[in-house]
């Protein structure tokens, strides 16, 4: 008999459609997007293991809601390919860094060599201006940058995995997400210290 008992951190999919919504009306919301960023790492420190991800992911739930329960999922087998070694590392990489590169143009914002750009962008590249997100002044010109940069990184990654939910099983993104990437050889690294 299997147990079907909901827990508190059952909900978070929730957590995933405030904090876009928020992001989309005012972009400095984006900052509480480090805490999906934070929390998964400290939780492989000092745990050794990757209960954010099997628990707590609010995006992963979102996608097994929307895939799985709401039926917006194809359900097909996730590529073989997207869960090998080599993508999944290599789009860590590409991923560590785009948030590299924003947070050099955070940077720049800070010591006064560029100035702040409103816009959000989409697959890194598609420059989409939210004028209404923010009003210039609010706070320091390097705080409004990090948001765009990083509500950015956030929507990015998000229309990534509805597109893989879309056309494979519901939590395709889960097979190369960064942070289970990064969490999972945090984990690895652990455990051969320990032994």
């Amino acid at each position: 008999m299997s147990n079907n008992k909901k827990h508190w951190y059952d909900y978070f999919w929730i957590w995933s459609i405030i904090y876009f919504s928020l992001g989309f009306f005012n972009i400095l919301f984006a900052w509480f997007g480090m805490i999906d960023f934070l929390v998964p790492l400290a939780i492989a420190l000092i745990g050794g293991n990757k209960w954010f991800c099997n628990n707590l992911c609010g995006r992963g739930q979102l996608f097994s809601l929307l895939g799985g329960k709401l039926g917006c999922s194809l359900g097909k087998p996730t590529p073989k390919w997207m869960a090998s070694t080599w993508f999944r590392y290599g789009f860590l990489a590409f991923f560590l860094a785009m948030f590299g590169n924003m947070v050099f143009q955070t940077y720049l914002i800070f010591a006064g060599a560029a100035s702040l750009k409103e816009a959000i962008k989409l697959f890194w590249t598609i420059r989409v201006p939210w004028g209404w997100t923010y009003t210039a002044g609010m706070v320091p010109d390097w705080v409004a940058q990090f948001s765009f940069g990083f509500y950015s990184l956030m929507l990015t990654s998000l229309l990534l995995g509805l597109i893989v939910m879309v056309f494979f099983k519901p939590r395709s993104w889960c097979a190369f997400c960064p942070m289970g990437t990064m969490t999972q050889g945090i984990c690895k690294l652990e455990n051969k210290i320990r032994k």
